[in-house]
């Protein structure tokens, strides 16, 4: 009898997981996370891929994380190649949640790089988390060649990227504030200048920049 209700409670938080509502999703994530079982796993991923609502989508990475590592980190790991960006941006950050270095190869180039800034702000965050140590400097290098892109959220998330791997970032931002665009110099100098002053505003320490480029006259020089 009690497997039996385990079983109907079980198929009752599936089909929760695709309901038209958002509250009821949502109380079905919590409810597959607060009773972990590895039936929902596979479900749990494919929502993570296509689920509309923020809020949700973060129920299914709670939930993921409720269950052992060894279940979700293939699915995940398999969602980073998808076609969907949704589905690459919500296992990048469901990875970081989970925090086991083990996915840290499935971090690639591509994935820092990709189209989607979304995609690519989640691939910063979780590359920043889980690269092994001695591997920073390199993480860096890759890191800076995204200065200068996107709008504001997108290049301060990559400048607190840079900034939580410490001292590993100094030479690849030194190398980027003479580079050619004037965008990749004035992030670069931003960035620089927020280690050395955190309380400054992402904002102030751009327009800085650009002026003291400005004033320079030459892509060369330091701030």
């Amino acid at each position: 009898m009690t497997m039996a209700r385990g079983d109907a409670e079980a198929k009752r938080a599936l089909r929760g997981l695709e309901d038209e509502r958002a509250s009821v999703r949502l109380r079905a994530a919590l409810a597959v996370g607060s009773a972990p079982d590895p039936r929902f796993v596979d479900t749990l991923v494919e929502r993570c891929a296509v689920e509309p609502e923020f809020f949700v989508r973060d129920m299914l990475t709670w939930a993921l994380t409720r269950h052992p590592v060894s279940l979700t980190l293939p699915g995940l790991l398999r969602e980073l190649r998808s076609e969907r960006a949704q589905a690459r941006g919500q296992a990048l950050h469901t990875l970081s949640k989970i925090g086991d270095r083990r996915a840290w190869p499935a971090i690639t180039r591509a994935l820092l790089s990709d189209a989607d800034e979304d995609v690519a702000r989640a691939a910063w965050r979780a590359a920043v988390l889980l690269v092994p140590h001695g591997e920073e400097t390199a993480l860096a290098t890759d890191l800076a060649t995204q200065l200068g892109r996107g709008g504001r959220e997108t290049r301060l998330s990559l400048s607190r990227a840079l900034l939580a791997l410490g001292e590993a970032a100094g030479p690849a931002l030194h190398a980027a504030t003479t580079a050619d665009d004037p965008r990749v110099r004035a992030h670069a100098r931003a960035t620089r200048r927020l280690s050395r002053d955190p309380d400054a505003g992402f904002e102030r320490a751009i327009e800085e920049a650009k002026r003291v480029a400005a004033l320079a006259g030459a892509p060369g020089t330091d701030d």
